[in-house]
């Protein structure tokens, strides 16, 4: 089944979130769970809601991060109006549907992803700015987009506004001239494939490619799809030659956990720790071949922080589990309820990383 149309859709809704002028500036609140939420957490879930209902208006169902709750409150009134006009500005300047929204549209558009997902039926899953605390810091975020059908990812788009365009692995995290703004996008069965988030020529992300890595540049030509360049994971088969990526937030994932699972392995690197699905973006194009995410105990996973992540993977050859090798399932609601944590790499990798990290979690435990 052909999912052409739906992916379309996600790009567009996930780039035109992405390019916002709320992400230029934004204010900081904090949720009743003390994590920040900004202006531009709302507007991009209201440009994404609206976006997917104008395009599928006879079946629309969004499980996303936000509600208005706090934008109801006595108070918000000036946020709320903000994020009306930066909306609305964005509707304008995007052209593509002629609206003009109310504050109560706003807040109603923000509201409608309060669907709970499920195995039954399409619902698009949403985290309207994955990495808020690396966006407030002015590092990496995303904006990820996910669609679901009875239960299972059938495709997913990364917008990644401060990712560059070239390898993040090793020494030098920064593009040449400072290029930066990825798109990634997958549907099932159809392989990965990333193209600068401003929508500029394919043309250009082959040349930075080839003037960077000075490789063969018929190579990459052979792998421009009509939607931009297909990537693949790494193909690395020693572990010593591994890096891998975990979380910047330790609350995240357990780095010494990492760090004692690197240690097994014969991992040299340093861990490379980036916020937000970025570092699915950065593993799917081989930056580095290992993702770690070990969170704390009691920690609920959110369908939300991973179903978008997961596909690029897959789709460029990799392999995402739990932490007892299942398969990530995303029919049971918001929730991933699973084993300890998630792990992520090559087919070639797996087994050795799959026994180490077992092997470190009974290490863990026989010492408590």
């Amino acid at each position: 089944m052909s999912y052409d149309k739906e992916l379309a859709a996600a790009k567009k809704a996930a780039s035109l979130a992405a390019l916002q002028k709320a992400l230029l500036q934004s204010d900081v609140q904090s949720k009743n769970d003390r994590s920040p939420v900004t202006v531009a957490d709302y507007g991009s879930q209201e440009l994404v809601s609206i976006v997917l209902q104008q395009e599928f208006p006879a079946e629309f169902s969004l499980v996303a991060e936000e509600d208005s709750k706090d934008l109801r409150k006595d108070g918000a009134q000036e946020i709320v109006e903000r994020i009306t006009k930066l909306v609305n500005d964005s509707l304008t300047s995007d052209g593509s549907y002629g609206i003009t929204l109310s504050t109560e549209d706003v807040l109603k558009a923000i509201d409608s992803g309060k669907s709970e997902g499920g195995s039954q039926g399409r619902h698009w899953v949403l985290d309207p700015i994955d990495g808020t605390k690396g966006f407030v810091r002015g590092d990496q975020y995303a904006i990820t987009l996910a669609l679901l059908d009875r239960g299972k990812v059938v495709l997913g788009v990364l917008a990644c506004p401060n990712l560059p365009l070239t390898s993040i692995s090793g020494a030098d995290r920064h593009s040449p001239n400072n290029e930066v703004g990825c798109l990634f996008f997958a549907e099932v069965g159809g392989g990965t494939y990333m193209q600068p988030l401003d929508g500029s020529s394919t043309v250009k992300v082959i040349l930075i490619y080839y003037n960077f890595f000075a490789i063969n540049l018929s190579m990459y030509l052979q792998l421009v799809h009509f939607y931009g360049i297909q990537v693949q994971v790494s193909a690395v088969e020693n572990p010593e030659e591994a890096s891998f990526f975990e979380s910047y937030e330790a609350a995240h994932s357990m780095h010494d956990l990492s760090s004692l699972i690197a240690q097994k392995l014969g991992v040299k690197a340093p861990p490379v720790r980036i916020d937000s699905q970025a570092k699915y973006g950065a593993l799917c194009r081989g930056d580095g071949a290992i993702y770690l995410r070990l969170p704390h105990k009691g920690y609920r996973e959110k369908i939300w922080d991973h179903a978008a992540g997961s596909i690029v993977v897959t789709e460029a050859g990799g392999v995402v589990t739990d932490a007892a090798g299942n398969p990530l399932d995303f029919s049971r609601g918001k929730y991933l309820d699973m084993d300890t944590g998630i792990i992520v790499t090559n087919q070639k990798l797996m087994p050795l990383l799959f026994k180490a990290v077992r092997e470190s979690l009974e290490e863990e435990a026989s010492s408590l």
